[in-house]
């Protein structure tokens, strides 16, 4: 569905774009297959990624064997494997988060701690809603527009400019609007204005407001921003994290604004942050988003650890 104002789809209505237009009435037509059958097909479709993306492959084994070191060998290519399966689900969940009913995702999905933005929210103070970039991330949305104050969300420009606006579009079927993720004054205003604004700064990051912090106690090139944007904003920080249960369906969790912040300090501000995202990826470590290469643009002379992605094909 297309908000009021925004340039419809069909102007991608090219041949450069049809194959996106025959995968996307695909991911339509999976949603009316039992959601068991639809997640089935994704880890289907993720292992058989996980056999041909051998540098995508390469860069999520190597990631894993960075942040758990103490696994055997056997053991991170098992995790690898099933972090392509939850990619394969992501596809899935992208597709039942734009189309699917919302009663059935209202019955997939249950979240836990909404009262820690509401506390906030009703006396007019903006919440960031601070979470990563996990592979559930897709299908949050409507729960959260169910039981949340109405919010905006953060999104990324994909250099395919359809891929962004399928994005965007589905995400803006549970947020108010969508916001380019370098429009620092637009996440203000909304959070001056006491709008939740939903924001994960975890990917790598070698532009101003950035430090060298430790990651599993790597070190990786951290986006610092969100301290300034909750001070700017006059915001407090409250991290939420999803995670497919193995049972089926997804608890949303919503945990107490981060104590003292923003403080003095951005790079203490953000390794507060990194503590409680660590422990969450331990809880689910199969569902972070490990195919971005999260070490990159380390200065020097730290090592490139993505030189030799041949060896972990």
């Amino acid at each position: 569905m297309e908000k009021a104002g925004r340039p419809s789809l069909s102007r991608f209505w090219t041949p450069r774009y049809w194959p996106l237009w025959l995968g996307m009435g695909l991911l339509r037509l999976s949603c009316l297959l039992p959601y068991r059958w639809q997640l089935a097909t994704g880890q289907w479709l993720g292992r058989i990624a996980c056999r041909l993306a051998g540098k995508r492959r390469a860069i999520a084994r190597t990631n894993i064997g960075l942040c758990f070191p103490k696994l055997s060998a056997a053991e991170q290519d098992a995790l690898t494997r099933a972090h392509f399966e939850s990619l394969g689900a992501s596809i899935m969940e992208m597709a039942l988060g734009r189309w699917g009913s919302m009663k059935k995702l209202l019955a997939l999905c249950h979240v836990e701690g909404a009262e820690h933005v509401w506390k906030h929210a009703d006396q007019g103070v903006g919440v960031i809603l601070l979470s990563a970039h996990f592979t559930t991330l897709e299908i949050c949305g409507p729960a959260l527009h169910k039981v949340l104050p109405p919010f905006d969300a953060v999104y990324r420009r994909n250099k395919n400019a359809m891929v962004t606006e399928l994005l965007r579009s589905g995400r803006e079927r549970s947020a108010r609007k969508t916001i380019e993720k370098n429009d620092i004054k637009s996440m203000v205003r909304s959070l001056r204005d006491g709008v939740p604004v939903w924001y994960a700064p975890d990917q790598a990051y070698n532009r101003k407001q950035s430090a060298l912090l430790p990651f599993f106690n790597i070190p990786s090139m951290t986006n610092t921003a969100t301290s300034t944007l909750a001070r700017l904003g006059n915001a407090v920080a409250v991290p939420f994290f999803p995670r497919r249960l193995p049972q089926g369906g997804y608890r949303l969790t919503i945990l107490p604004a981060l104590e003292n912040f923003p403080g003095d300090d951005p790079a203490a501000d953000t390794l507060q942050y990194l503590k409680v995202l660590e422990q969450y990826i331990r809880e689910c470590p199969e569902q972070y988003y490990w195919v971005h290469r999260k070490f990159k643009f380390r200065p020097e002379p730290l090592p490139d650890l993505y030189a030799n992605l041949d060896a972990s094909k």
